[in-house]
Order: C-alpha cells, then structure tokens, then sequence
C-alpha cells in the first residue's frame, strides 16, 4: 500500500520540492509577459521546457493557482464598479473615503485581496501573481480547468538523457507560425491534387460518351 506516499520525490526532500515548483510556476507565468529586450525572452509565450516528470508535476501545481486567480476576478469586477477614479489623497478621493460606498467597496474587494494574499504566499512573486489574476484569469475565465498542457520532446537532456518536456498554457489559435504555414502547405498541396484528379477524370468519361454515341450509330445503320 502507498499510504500518503503520492506524488514523485524527483530526488529532492520536501522543502526543496517546494522551492523547485515555485520557481518553475513563476518562470512559467512571467513568461505570458516576456520582455522584447530580454536575449533570453522564450520564442513563445506561455511555455518553458524541462522534464517530462517535472512538467507532470508542475501542471497540477499552477492550474490550481490559475482557479484561485479565476476565483477572484468576479470579486475584482464587483469592486472595480464601486471605486473611485481620483487620485489617492485628493480632496475627491478622501470624500469617497470617507462615504458609504466605500464600505461597499472594502467588502467586495475582500474575498478577491485574500485569494491574491493566497497566490503570493504560494509563489512570493509580485510580477507573477500581477499576471495571474490580470492577464491568465481573463484568457481562462470561461474554462472550467485544463489550462496547461504537457508535450513530450523527441529529445533527451545532455549529461543524464532525461525525457525532455515542455509545458504550456493552452489557448485559441496557438500553434507557432512555422507550423501553420506547413499546414497551409500541406492543405494547398490537396487542393492540387484533387484539382488534377478531377482534370483527368473529365477526358475519360468524354471517351466514354464517344464510344457510345459510335456504338449506337453503328447499330442504326446495321437495321
């Protein structure tokens, strides 16, 4: 029997464990916001590569804080509509301060600040939890789960041949440039073919209607 004895040890103890899935989710999630002046900036966004053990484990780990950040966003909504436009220690912004709406406002945004108080503890990261409740809870707010999505690598890392494996967010129209164009390729290629098919077809049934028509002559002029 495996009595609380699920998931991989990946050869690290637990706080180690921790500290790993932490830095991957973050490098994950900042990677939906990459920097154009960054050398380093992955080619697509939303997708690192690692192991193929790590990515299964990692999956689990940031689709539950994608659900906190979807959590939260009906929470952020409500609140947004009672807040105020001035700017902070203005005379405006101290009279809704200090008004009823207010109260309203502190209320609704309540639940929201605390599941984000809840992203933070877990990934101690304020770019990244930024981009979870902002830009990924907006792209999955009408997705009830399966966020990410785990690719296995043809290749193997060098020094140990582990299993290579990326690891991304899923989403509409997704596939890198290079993919879709040798699929337009691949479509406009079929249409030739079924073009030319259809092209060689057409003399064979004119000779077919020819041969015939001559049949049928022959046989008035027989009678």
């Amino acid at each position: 029997m495996r009595h609380r004895d699920r998931g991989r040890k990946l050869g690290r103890n637990a706080s180690h464990r921790k500290a790993m899935f932490r830095n991957m989710a973050c490098s994950l999630i900042r990677s939906v916001r990459p920097d154009e002046d960054d050398p380093q900036a992955p080619k697509v966004p939303g997708r690192i590569v690692t192991t193929l053990p790590k990515a299964k484990e990692l999956r689990p780990f940031v689709e539950k804080l994608v659900t906190i950040a979807r959590k939260a966003a009906p929470h952020q909504q409500a609140a947004d509509a009672l807040a105020s436009t001035a700017q902070r220690n203005s005379d405006e912004w101290k009279t809704w301060r200090n008004s009823s709406q207010w109260q309203e406002w502190a209320q609704a945004v309540a639940p929201a600040l605390a599941l984000r108080r809840r992203a933070f503890s877990i990934l101690r990261d304020n770019e990244a939890v930024d981009v979870l409740f902002t830009e990924l809870a907006e792209k999955f707010a009408d997705r009830p789960g399966g966020y990410t999505r785990v690719v296995r690598l043809a290749e193997v890392r060098l020094g140990d041949g582990g299993r290579k494996a990326l690891i991304e967010f899923v989403g509409e129209r997704d596939r890198t440039k290079a993919r879709r164009e040798s699929l337009k390729v691949a479509d406009e290629t079929a249409d030739e073919d079924t073009t030319t098919a259809t092209e060689e077809e057409a003399p064979e049934s004119e000779s077919a209607e020819a041969s015939e028509a001559g049949a049928a002559e022959g046989e008035e002029k027989a009678e």
